[in-house]
Order: structure tokens, then C-alpha cells, then sequence
């Protein structure tokens, strides 16, 4: 029996990543003999254990043969004769396929680490074409390190498309997709996951919303780089600087879903897009389950940034309203995210990156002045029932007229 570090930990411990995560491989042993160790076994489809002590994984090396459609139509050898080197060839990318042996050798019998070096994301051989879920797997690695010049290799590229094309996409769990789309957002360059999904085709079929976005003409005054979707990357950039919370990573990302079918004949305007994007937020939540927060927080984002943007034009009453709408009062930290979300749109254009967003310090001020009103006065006026609730609307406009008269605008804001 052989033991060897082997994926994702033997892959950035040579790129000098911080490593969070570390699966062992083992060669030449059965089922029984780590359950003789105290090894648990947690997996049914193969055999992984959990070591007794670190609770680290251990997987019997295996083969595998594909004999269904999708990521699971797959059976397993695990029998003792199976090679480190086979277990190797049926991973997705070169290098994943390395490993470590207990006196720190490297077994890179597919060239992971030439790969590594030149940054190529590379498959190890045509088996690749058998998951589907590679296709989002090889995406994801690609947002994560994009930062040190990774890219998906050309014929790796090719037999993703053929995946695609296969239909074998249509078999992925909807959890599994979004389990992806999760990660990926939580990646320091989210944007390059939705690129490479664009490249292969994966988008028109997992996200059509966000597919149609591609192609569709903005008002260039206000948007200089034209295109929707190429917008919609850009402030999903943005919204990376300014949030590691990944639910203002996806509003970001969805928030014009609306403009994917802006009638032809009214463009490059867009009028009533922020209604039509709610909408297809509901259908697009309907067939991939994201987080409720994500979701609640996406379809505020969609209904109310034009309205956020348009801040400083708004009357009291309005801006009340805008309060009351988005739930501000009793969530008043969503609220904050949510003008996080509108300042990533605002400054996710071309020539606007480092623009200032003074309509989020002003409608937060706002909030944060009309938030806690005491109804002891209202009570003691002899004020009673829903016109407490009433008197507390007016106190809360009179404030906000207020305090619109003082703040002060250093720049002139600029609408998206």
C-alpha cells in the first residue's frame, strides 16, 4: 500500500498558494484495510475515507468508465492492481493530475508541471469529454488564476464546445451549477468565469439572460463601452473591489438582465428594463436555485438602481418611498449593499472606474438620519393606531428635505 498528496494541494503548493484542502490517493490497498485502520468510509459511488485523526480524504485509486449520460453515468475499478498513473489519467486537468509521494517526489507523469509554468489550463487526455461539469471545473480554475496569466489551452477550449454541443450540459444538477457559479464569484476575477463560459457556448445554455446581454447596443454617452454584456463584466469587476460579499457579486451581474430584450426598435435606450429584469430574475431563480439573499438582493438591485442613480433629482417623498420599497428600515445593511451594488454599476463603465459615487454617502446619510424615530411624542400628542405610523412618515420626509438641503454635491453625479 502507497500513499500519495495528490490535486489540488500538490497543484498550489508548487504555485506557492496558500493550502487549504489536501486529498491523499491510495494505491494498492482495498476497502477493508483502511476500515482495519479506523479509516470511515463516506463515500457510495467509490470508496473515500476519512482519516481517523487529520479527517483528511483518502480515496482508493480508481478507473473509471463512462456508461450513462452526464457527470455521474459513470462505474468504477478500484481494484489493488490499479496504477497511480491511471488514477491520474482520469482527471480533468494537467495540473491536477500531479502527486506527491511521502518523501516529497513529484509524479508528474502528464506534464502538469510544464503546464503550470507556461500557464496552461490543459486536459490530460479526450476522457475529459465524459463530465460535463469540467466545463464549469475548467471556467472556475480559469477566473482563479487569471491573475497569474492562466488560460484555457486552445484543444482543451475545442472539447469543451463538443461538450456543449453534445447536450450533456442539460444532465448537470442545477445545484451543481450554482455550487460552481458560487465559488467562482467568490474568485478575485469572477468576470473570466462568464467569459469562458461565453467562449465554449456554456452561457447560451446554463445562463441565456446573461448570454443575451452580448451584443446589445447602450447609449455610448453614457455607457462608452456600448455592449450590455461588456458592461455587465465590468461591474462585476467593480463590484469585487468594492465586496468580498458574493451576493452583491451576482446582483451585479444580473442587474440589466432586462436589456437582453429591449425591443429592437427603441434601442440603444432602454427603457422599462429594470421590471423586464426582475422578471427574468424570477424565471432564471426558477430553473437555478441561487441563494435566497442572492436573489432577494438581485431583484432589488434590478428594480431600484436607476432610481438610486437618480437620487439627487428625487423629491422627499420618493425617496421615502425608496426606503420603504427596499425594506431599508428593518434591513438597513442590505440597503447598504444594495448601493454597493448601484455604485459597481455606475463606476463599472469604461472612462467611470474612478469616478466618484456621492449618491450612496447621500442616501445612506439619508437612512441613517430617518432610521430610529421614537413614537413616545406621537403617543404623549395623544396620537393613536395607524396614524402614529402615519405621523412618523411625515417626521421622516421633513427630515429628509432637510438634510437634502445640506449635503453637498462636490461633483455632479453621473447616471449610468
Amino acid at each position: 500500500m502507497k500513499i500519495y498528496k495528490v490535486g489540488g494541494a500538490v497543484r498550489d503548493q508548487l504555485l506557492q498558494r496558500p493550502v487549504t484542502e489536501i486529498d491523499w490517493v491510495v494505491v494498492g490497498a482495498t476497502a477493508q484495510q483502511l476500515l482495519d485502520q479506523g479509516y470511515i468510509q463516506v463515500g457510495k459511488d467509490f470508496p473515500v475515507f476519512l482519516h481517523p485523526k487529520s479527517k483528511e480524504e483518502y480515496a482508493l485509486a480508481r478507473t473509471e468508465r463512462k456508461t450513462s449520460q452526464g457527470y455521474t453515468g459513470f462505474t468504477c475499478d478500484i481494484s489493488t492492481h490499479i496504477t497511480l498513473e491511471e488514477d491520474l489519467l482520469r482527471r480533468d486537468l494537467t495540473i491536477n493530475a500531479m502527486a506527491l509521494d511521502q518523501d516529497g517526489t513529484l509524479v508528474d507523469p502528464y506534464n502538469g508541471q510544464l503546464d503550470l509554468q507556461n500557464r496552461w489550463l490543459r486536459h490530460v487526455s479526450d476522457a475529459f469529454t465524459e463530465d460535463p461539469l469540467r466545463v464549469l471545473r475548467v471556467a472556475r480554475f480559469a477566473a482563479r488564476y487569471h491573475y497569474l496569466g492562466f488560460r484555457v489551452a486552445l484543444e482543451t477550449m475545442q472539447l469543451m464546445r463538443q461538450i456543449v454541443q453534445s447536450g450533456e450540459l442539460e444532465s448537470l444538477p442545477s445545484e451543481r451549477i450554482v455550487t460552481e457559479f458560487e465559488k467562482s464569484l467568490g474568485e478575485e476575477n469572477p468576470e473570466i468565469f462568464i467569459t469562458v463560459l461565453l467562449q465554449c457556448g456554456a452561457l447560451e445554455k446554463l445562463c441565456p439572460e446573461i448570454h443575451a446581454l452580448f451584443g446589445v447596443s447602450q447609449n455610448k454617452v453614457h455607457h462608452p463601452e456600448v455592449d450590455t454584456g461588456l458592461h455587465t463584466l465590468l461591474a462585476l469587476q467593480m463590484a469585487v473591489r468594492l465586496s468580498n460579499d458574493t451576493s452583491v457579486r451576482f446582483a451585479a451581474l444580473t442587474h440589466d438582465l432586462g436589456k437582453g430584450n429591449t425591443p429592437a426598435d427603441i434601442l440603444p435606450r432602454h427603457i422599462g428594463h429594470e421590471q423586464r429584469s426582475v422578471d427574468l430574475l424570477i424565471s432564471f431563480n426558477q430553473r437555478l436555485a441561487f441563494p435566497n439573499k442572492h436573489i432577494q438582493l438581485a431583484k432589488l438591485v434590478a428594480a431600484q438602481h436607476t432610481n438610486v442613480h437618480r437620487a439627487q433629482e428625487l423629491k422627499a417623498q420618493t425617496i421615502l418611498g425608496l426606503f420603504e420599497k427596499t425594506d431599508a428600515y428593518r434591513q438597513p445593511q442590505r440597503f447598504e449593499l444594495l448601493l454597493t451594488c448601484c455604485e459597481a454599476d455606475s463606476r463599472g463603465r469604461h472612462q467611470f472606474s474612478n469616478r466618484p459615487y456621492p449618491q450612496k454617502q447621500y442616501l445612506q446619510g439619508l437612512l441613517n438620519a430617518t432610521l430610529t424615530i421614537p413614537t413616545k411624542p406621537f403617543i404623549e400628542a395623544g396620537i393613536k393606531g395607524k396614524e402614529i405610523g402615519k405621523a412618523i412618515q411625515r417626521t421622516r420626509i421633513s427630515i429628509i428635505k432637510k438634510h437634502k438641503q445640506q449635503f453637498c454635491w462636490d461633483t455632479e453625479p453621473t447616471q449610468p
